[in-house]
């Protein structure tokens, strides 16, 4: 995919040949008697008048009915959210531990599983260069959890039970945690489920002048200020490659501020982390050292199906004391000896899927270096991409380039020009359209967030692909490029206002 792809006049062509990939990749098929999810009712009968069906005609309706309503991730026509590189051996993995359906919640209801978690979350530490104090070896320890959701709001807890410990539970009103304006809202999440009050949710502001990455010295004074009004500070969440921009805040410096103050600290490198294992991206996690927990998603960058977010901690004891239950059912000698790990302590839920299989055959399919080339590979990509904007005056490169992604848009001089004159290709239909405001009536900025979203809804709206935006101080276009386990290419494109 190409910039001229986007925006020249052959473009109404390019979507009328994607139209018939719209219908089978894009949305459900249309019909009178849909429901709600847009299923013929033939394939979501009531429950009264279910009978048995062969294999064949439940498969017949999941390829006629379900497909079409799926959005298809995998496919190389998806351009949206984030990167979602599954693998053959990822699935096979995923096949593995659906067919064995074990319930690993102890050591003990299936020792394997626990295990090979311990053990593969070494591995990955080690790949990563962690901190030794993050590893079993190291008298740390790590855990496969769903999502990141789930990562931050166990630490979370655990940092809020370490200070109320300390200060007592009538006191949780005082507690304070800390981001910034570019963290993933799967942090306010956490902090409202954590009993954290709304009016002690501090978000420190970002500028393009930083590269959007939180500033030190701001949350310095921020916490000063907190402090001097009696409140507790407990938790800071720094962030290498936010969702936005994939903007990396400054590790140590931010932790050489949080330990200031006894505060919890969570690197938050969901995307991003999985580059990392390369030498020349490790730089990034510098500081790591000074942290209390680290995570990443290995569903998106690291060729595991989801879900699967890696998460360290330096004490697991401050996990498990805050998430551990010990009913009578679940006692056993194993547990007892304190020699095992039970990861439903390391956790929100009892249950618990056999997540490190799958990601145990991608380690010892690709090996190391074949998974560093792969994502060197997808930077390469991305350094092509940022070319092809960069080449084109109509366009603009909007913050630095970390990773494998490429944030941009339509320039303000572009967009003014093709409002004030008669002018070609699909910028200028945009720019010209009804649907625009006229310059006369908006602002110059607004009318700039307009046309970069009316181009985004129109490539959207041709059905052959997929892609998704975000807003920063500036109007931004967003693409990630990578390359899957597989002949074909992937592009996940992001782009918006």
């Amino acid at each position: 995919m190409t910039l001229e792809m986007l925006c020249s006049p052959k473009r109404t062509e390019v979507c009328s040949a994607m139209e018939l990939r719209r219908s089978r990749h894009h949305r459900c098929r249309e019909s009178s008697d849909t429901n709600r999810t847009g299923l013929p009712q033939k394939a979501a009968p009531d429950i009264g008048t279910f009978l048995s069906e062969s294999i064949e005609t439940i498969l017949g309706d999941v390829q006629d009915h379900i497909v079409p309503g799926i959005t298809h991730w995998q496919s190389p026509n998806y351009f949206a959210y984030f990167p979602s590189s599954g693998s053959i051996a990822g699935f096979l993995g995923e096949m593995l531990a659906t067919g064995f359906n074990v319930v690993g919640f102890n050591w003990m209801s299936s020792p394997a599983a626990t295990e090979l978690e311990s053990i593969v979350m070494d591995w990955l530490g080690q790949m990563l260069r962690l901190p030794k104090s993050f590893l079993f070896s190291g008298n740390g320890g790590g855990v496969l959890q769903g999502t990141t959701c789930e990562a931050i709001l166990c630490t979370l807890v655990a940092a809020r039970d370490r200070t109320l410990r300390i200060i007592g539970n009538d006191n949780i009103g005082k507690l304070v945690v800390y981001c910034s304006d570019q963290t993933h809202c799967a942090f306010k999440k956490a902090a409202q489920i954590a009993g954290i009050h709304p009016n002690n949710f501090r978000v420190i502001p970002t500028t393009l002048s930083t590269s959007f990455s939180m500033c030190p010295k701001a949350l310095r004074n921020t916490i000063t200020a907190d402090v001097e009004a009696g409140l507790v500070p407990i938790f800071l969440l720094a962030t290498v490659g936010t969702t936005s921009t994939t903007a990396v805040d400054p590790l140590g410096p931010l932790c050489d501020v949080a330990k200031d103050y006894g505060m919890w600290v969570h690197v938050d490198a969901a995307y991003a982390g999985s580059i990392c294992i390369c030498p020349e991206f490790r730089h990034f996690i510098d500081g790591v050292e000074g942290a209390d927990s680290f995570s990443f998603n290995a569903h998106k960058w690291f060729f595991t199906t989801l879900d699967c977010c890696c998460l360290w901690v330096k004490d697991p004891a401050a996990l498990t004391q805050s998430l551990s239950t010990d009913p009578e059912y679940l006692k056993n000698k194993a547990t007892e000896s304190k020699q095992v790990v039970d990861y439903k302590d390391w956790q929100l839920a009892l249950s618990r899927r056999f997540r490190s299989l799958k990601l145990w055959l991608v380690l010892r399919s690709y090996g190391v270096e074949k998974l560093r080339g792969f994502l060197r590979s997808h930077v390469k990509m991305a350094k092509v991409f940022q070319g092809f904007v960069e080449a084109d005056n109509r366009f603009e490169v909007v913050v630095p380039r970390n990773f494998a992604n490429v944030c941009f848009r339509i320039t303000p001089s572009a967009v003014m020009s093709s409002s004030t004159k008669t002018s070609n290709g699909v910028l200028g239909e945009i720019t010209n359209s009804n649907d625009i405001s006229s310059p006369r009536t908006k602002t110059k900025m607004g009318l700039v967030n307009e046309v970069n979203q009316k181009l985004m809804e129109s490539i959207n709206g041709s059905g052959g692909i997929y892609m998704t935006h975000s807003v920063v101080v500036v109007s931004i276009c967003f693409v990630s490029l990578l390359e899957p386990l597989s002949p074909k290419n992937l592009m996940s494109l992001r782009l918006g206002t």
